[in-house]
């Protein structure tokens, strides 16, 4: 498809990591509001590498519609990247056979660009194929520093696609006094480390509520950063917030994600639009 002489918009894309729709819902977010009511949607997988390589595709989070072929369902969610780039002529087809979202808006005039918080989606794996400037942050909760950097121009349009870690465990916004378990950072670093929760069996659940309203204050945070993110971008600027996956506090003896199959971990909020 040849690059086309239409003005597209930008797109920023924001992956709050592991944040559950309920942390969402729960959080006073006056900032994402402004896009429209947060809804309850689903991931199409419950850890962070697969969930982003479907994003990469062009495939956000579904609504578990009933009475439906999936593939229509899938063609469906291809041809919305003709709203939001403003791109009307941009179809299915446009995708194949790379089913790549960064080569097809590359191939349209836009600068793709993607900062990411968490090692597993490190500038060497896949996910980061066909980007034009993809990074790894030097820290897993450095949103503030993705919207300094963030720029636009008004001779090409970008795409953002920012992971981002203040939502993921430990929750940490500081040098916070929250409860530690060893072994669950989701780190490359320590994935091959022991595993050791203590003698005292599972996890308290005093901790497991403590870092749940945790998630929701890093929540509130972060609307404040997408707010300052707002203030520079663009009028034509279509936001996409929403998380990867979700996360369990407890619930039926589960911590975490990943390897779990339970609503409260593909349950994630989802709100796009451009700002009234």
């Amino acid at each position: 498809m040849n690059a086309r002489d239409t003005d597209f918009n930008h797109i920023v894309s924001i992956f709050m990591d592991s944040c559950r729709y309920d942390s969402c819902e729960a959080a006073s977010t006056p900032n994402i509001d402004r896009l429209g009511a947060i809804e309850r949607r689903y991931s199409y997988a419950s850890w962070t590498s697969p969930s982003h390589y479907a994003f990469t595709m062009g495939m956000l989070p579904h609504k578990s519609p009933k009475r439906v072929f999936a593939s229509e369902v899938y063609k469906e969610e291809f041809a919305q990247w003709s709203e939001r780039t403003g791109a009307k002529d941009l179809e299915f087809r446009d995708f194949l056979p790379e089913l790549s979202l960064p080569k097809v808006l590359s191939s349209i005039g836009y600068t793709t660009v993607g900062r990411v918080s968490m090692p597993v989606l490190n500038q060497a794996t896949g996910i980061a194929y066909h980007f034009d400037d993809y990074q790894l942050m030097d820290h897993h909760n450095d949103f503030a520093g993705m919207v300094e950097e963030i720029e636009f121009s008004d001779d090409e349009p970008f795409y953002y696609f920012l992971n981002l870690g203040e939502t993921h465990y430990p929750y940490m916004l500081s040098d916070e006094n929250l409860p530690h378990i060893s072994g669950v950072h989701g780190v490359l670093k320590s994935m091959d480390e022991d595993q050791d929760h203590g003698s005292d069996g599972f996890f308290d659940m005093n901790q497991m509520r403590e870092l749940h309203q945790q998630q929701i204050r890093c929540v509130e945070y972060l609307d404040g950063k997408i707010g300052e993110l707002m203030d520079k971008a663009p009028e034509n600027t279509y936001f996409i917030v929403t998380a990867d996956h979700g996360e369990l506090f407890g619930e039926e003896g589960y911590f975490g994600h990943g390897p779990i199959i339970h609503d409260k971990v593909f349950e994630i909020p989802f709100v796009e639009g451009m700002i009234p």
